[in-house]
């Protein structure tokens, strides 16, 4: 496992246009549209099979719908390549998302064209738009990572949840996420 830091995509920058399969139930699922109205808009890149994401899938999944009870859209997003990493697929996304209750679309990147225009680079990769589809937070969940015994607890996340849902800005001292290295083509 390749440890690598998101990219901290510039605060301010606006949300792209998203349009994506959820592995789910196969529906095509606009993201500005889902935002539309919304508190903001967090968006996860994540995967099945990485151990940062899955050591703190289940707090991840709470804080989601935790965001989503507080009026924000929330997507989760794959990019990997199944050419490489074929458990990180539609049916084995779908599958995960079924059995972990998710409340949320897992939406496949196939062409890796969202994640780059995110410059997203690891997974976890968290991004956290405004109610003007602005990007407010981008960094890390919290500072536990697989190993170093520190509770998941999504304290960075959540505190900028909360500014956002308030109408603040989050603090801008973000520190970025870490984990596995996207898989690219």
């Amino acid at each position: 496992m390749a440890l690598t830091p998101s990219a901290m995509l510039p605060l301010g920058e606006k949300l792209p246009n998203i349009i994506l399969t959820n592995a789910v139930d196969q529906t095509s699922i606009d993201v500005n549209a889902l935002a539309q109205g919304k508190r903001g808009t967090l968006v996860m890149f994540i995967c099945n099979h990485c151990p940062y994401v899955v050591h703190m899938r289940k707090e991840l999944v709470k804080v989601a719908h935790e965001a989503m009870a507080e009026n924000f859209a929330v997507v989760a997003i794959n990019a990997n390549s199944v050419e490489s990493h074929p458990q990180d697929g539609p049916t084995h996304m779908a599958r995960l998302a079924s059995e972990e209750g998710w409340k949320f679309p897992f939406l496949f990147d196939d062409t890796q064209a969202i994640a780059k225009a995110f410059k997203a680079a690891c997974t976890p990769d968290l991004f956290l738009f405004d109610a003007h589809g602005q990007l407010a937070y981008r960094g890390q969940f919290d500072d536990s990572r697989p190993g170093n015994a520190k509770p998941v607890t999504g304290k960075e996340l959540r505190a900028a949840i909360a500014a956002v849902a308030k109408g603040e800005k989050p603090g801008v001292d973000q520190k970025p996420s870490v984990g596995c290295n996207i898989k690219w083509k």
